[in-house]
C-alpha cells in the first residue's frame, strides 16, 4: 500500500467533524447563545481568527487570549440595567438611589460584541463549539443565568443545538450516498468468472462469462445478487444435501437465453460456493440520473444507520463479538478505500465518508456523558423533576467522567489499532 493514500483521512475526517460542529454552531447562534471558539481538532490550539470591533480580523496565536467579555463570565452582577446610546450600545449601570439620575459603573460594563474564535487545534481527533454555560454553571449569586450562556436557554432550544451536529452528519450522509450514486456505483456483473471442475454449475452446462438473468424467476444484476438469492433459496430447504435452482442465463457473445437447473449443494467445499462458480474479475459502473439519485441516497442512509443499529444491540446483548476500530484503524481504512479510486472511481471514498458521518451521529446521540446524546439525557431528567436542574457541579462531574472513560477507551482501541496496523 502507498502510505501516502492515509493522507486521504484528514478530509475525510474533517468534513465530518466540521458539519458536526457547525451543526452546533449554526443552532447556537439562532438560540442566540454566546459561542466563545469554534474548533477543529482538539486542545491546545495551534491558530485561529477573531473579528475585531472596529473590522477586520485577528490572529490569535496558540493559545492565546479569549475575547476580552469572557471574563465576566462569572461575574453577572444582581443590580443592573442595560441603556443603548450612540457611544456605547450595551452599558450596564447601577441606580445610586436617584429616581431618574443612572450613574455608570465602569466595574460592571460589558462589551456588547462576542466575537467567536475560530481556531485550528493540535490534536487532529475531534472539534468542539465552546458556550458558557454548558453544564448550568454560568450565573450570578442569585441563580439567575448569563442571557446569553447554554444554561439560560429552554429546554427545547437546548436539545435542538445538542442534536443539531447529529442530523448535519444524517443529511451530509445523505447528500455524499447521493452524489455517489451520480457519479458511479462500481459493481460486478452478474456472470460467470470461473467455474469449478465438477461443480453443480459445470454440470448444468454453465460456462466462463455466461451472464445470469434469474435465478428461479427472481431478477439478478450483480454477482452479489447472485450469492444472495442462491442463498436464501437453499435456506428455505432445511435438511435437504442439494436444492434444485431454475437458472435463466446467457452464454457470453449471445442474445438468446437458455433454462437450465443447478443442483445447488447446501454444504460445498470450502472456497467454491454453492453453485462453484467465482465472480468476474471485471467491474462495471452503473450511474443512477440526477432525479433516482437523492432517493437512492435516503434509502442507503436508511439502510446503513439499520445496520449500525443492529450491530451495537447485538454487541451489548453479546450475540457478536465486539467491532470497533479507532482513529488508527479507520486511517488505514481511509488510506485502502483512497487507492482504490482510480480503479474504482469516487464511489468508495464517498460512500466511507457518508457511513463514518453515520457512524459519528449514532455514537454521539448515545446516551452516554459527555456525548450530545448524554447531555440530552440529562435535559430529559430535569423535564422529568419539572424543570429542576442538576446542581452545576453534579452535571460537570458527570460529564467529567464519561469524558474520562472515553478517553480512556479511546486509548485503548488506538494502542490495539497501533499493534495490529499491519494486519487491518
Amino acid at each position: 500500500m502507498n502510505y501516502w493514500y492515509l493522507l486521504a483521512a484528514i478530509p475525510v475526517f474533517g468534513i465530518c467533524v466540521l458539519i458536526h460542529e457547525l451543526g452546533h454552531f449554526l443552532t447556537a447562534k439562532w438560540a442566540g447563545i454566546r459561542v466563545e471558539e469554534f474548533g477543529l481538532g482538539l486542545p491546545p490550539r495551534l491558530v485561529g481568527l477573531r473579528k475585531r470591533d472596529r473590522g477586520g480580523w485577528e490572529v490569535v496565536w496558540f493559545g492565546g487570549l479569549r475575547n476580552p467579555e469572557d471574563a465576566y463570565e462569572s461575574e453577572i452582577p444582581s443590580e443592573l440595567e442595560r441603556t443603548a446610546d450612540s457611544t456605547d450600545r450595551a452599558a450596564a449601570v447601577r441606580f445610586d438611589g436617584s429616581p431618574d439620575k443612572r450613574v455608570p459603573d465602569p466595574a460592571l460594563v460589558r462589551p456588547e460584541k462576542h466575537h467567536t474564535i475560530y481556531s485550528l487545534n493540535f490534536l487532529p481527533i475531534g472539534g468542539f463549539v465552546r458556550m458558557p454555560g454548558e453544564n448550568g454553571d454560568v450565573n450570578d449569586d442569585s441563580g439567575r443565568y448569563d442571557p446569553g450562556s447554554f444554561a439560560a436557554k429552554t429546554a427545547g432550544k437546548r436539545i435542538i443545538v445538542l442534536v443539531a451536529g447529529v442530523v448535519m452528519n444524517i443529511i451530509l450522509a445523505m447528500v455524499l450516498f447521493m452524489v455517489a450514486y451520480g457519479v458511479g456505483q462500481p459493481v460486478t456483473p452478474a456472470q460467470v468468472g470461473q467455474i469449478e471442475a465438477n461443480s453443480p454449475a459445470q454440470q448444468a452446462g454453465l460456462k466462463n462469462g455466461d451472464t445470469i438473468i434469474s435465478l428461479d424467476g427472481q431478477s439478478v444484476s450483480t454477482f452479489d445478487d447472485v450469492v444472495n438469492t442462491t442463498d436464501n433459496i437453499v435456506a428455505q430447504h432445511r435438511g435437504a444435501s442439494t436444492v434444485q435452482i431454475v437458472v435463466v442465463a446467457r452464454h457470453k457473445g449471445q442474445q438468446s437465453t437458455f433454462t437450465t437447473t443447478v443442483n445447488a449443494r447446501v454444504n460445498p467445499p470450502a472456497g467454491q460456493g454453492k453453485m462453484g462458480i467465482a465472480s468476474p474479475t471485471d467491474v462495471v459502473l452503473v450511474k443512477y440520473p440526477f432525479w433516482q439519485a437523492p432517493l437512492r441516497g435516503v434509502q442507503e442512509t436508511v439502510s446503513v444507520t439499520g445496520q449500525f443499529i443492529t450491530t451495537i444491540f447485538q454487541m451489548i446483548s453479546g450475540a457478536i463479538a465486539p467491532q470497533i476500530s479507532g482513529p488508527v484503524g479507520i486511517v488505514k481504512l481511509t488510506g485502502q478505500v483512497a487507492q482504490s479510486v482510480p480503479t474504482l472511481g469516487w464511489w468508495p471514498i464517498l460512500s466511507l465518508t457518508a457511513i463514518l458521518n453515520i457512524n459519528l451521529a449514532i455514537v454521539n446521540i448515545l446516551p452516554f456523558p459527555a456525548l450530545d446524546g448524554g447531555r440530552i439525557f440529562l435535559i430529559f431528567v430535569e423535564l422529568l423533576r419539572g424543570g429542576k436542574r442538576l446542581r452545576p457541579e453534579l452535571e460537570g462531574v458527570i460529564n467529567l467522567v464519561g469524558m474520562a472513560i472515553l478517553l480512556t477507551l479511546m486509548v485503548i482501541i488506538t494502542v490495539s489499532d497501533i499493534m495490529h496496523f499491519s494486519t487491518l
